[in-house]
């Protein structure tokens, strides 16, 4: 009986989910970018800076705005008004010598796209 209950429970919940409008798959990708950034953390961490910049509130970020030593390829993006958009943070994050060429950042990139999407979605909640 009380599997019953809990079934009915989690259909429930999944209704007003899905009718509010909450994307039911935004916390499993969230968690999946968490373990994809195991991948990141060797240099980048959030709330300080380490071999790069701090990624804390990167999504929608002016790129080089945080006090960071950051290269002249990089510099000149954000001269240009790149801004770290989940669409830009895409095309950065699956070939970053490609998006920036110059870039110091040494990471070859995430080939896939679902990889790349998780680790936003991760992001975005830093």
């Amino acid at each position: 009986m009380k599997f019953k209950k809990l079934i009915a429970l989690a259909a429930i919940g999944f209704a007003i989910a899905v009718s509010s409008g909450v994307s039911t798959t935004s916390a499993y990708a969230a968690a999946d970018g968490k373990k994809i950034f195991k991948k990141c953390i060797a240099c980048h961490k959030f709330g300080k800076n380490g071999i790069g910049p701090d990624l804390t509130g990167i999504v929608d970020r002016k790129a080089g705005s945080m006090k960071f030593k950051y290269s002249k390829a990089m510099m000149a993006k954000a001269g240009e008004g790149l801004v770290w958009t989940e669409a830009n943070l895409d095309a950065f994050l699956k070939k970053p010598k490609k998006f920036i060429k110059k870039t110091r950042m040494s990471f070859n990139g995430l080939k896939k796209e679902s990889h790349r999407k998780a680790l936003i979605e991760y992001l975005k909640t830093k």
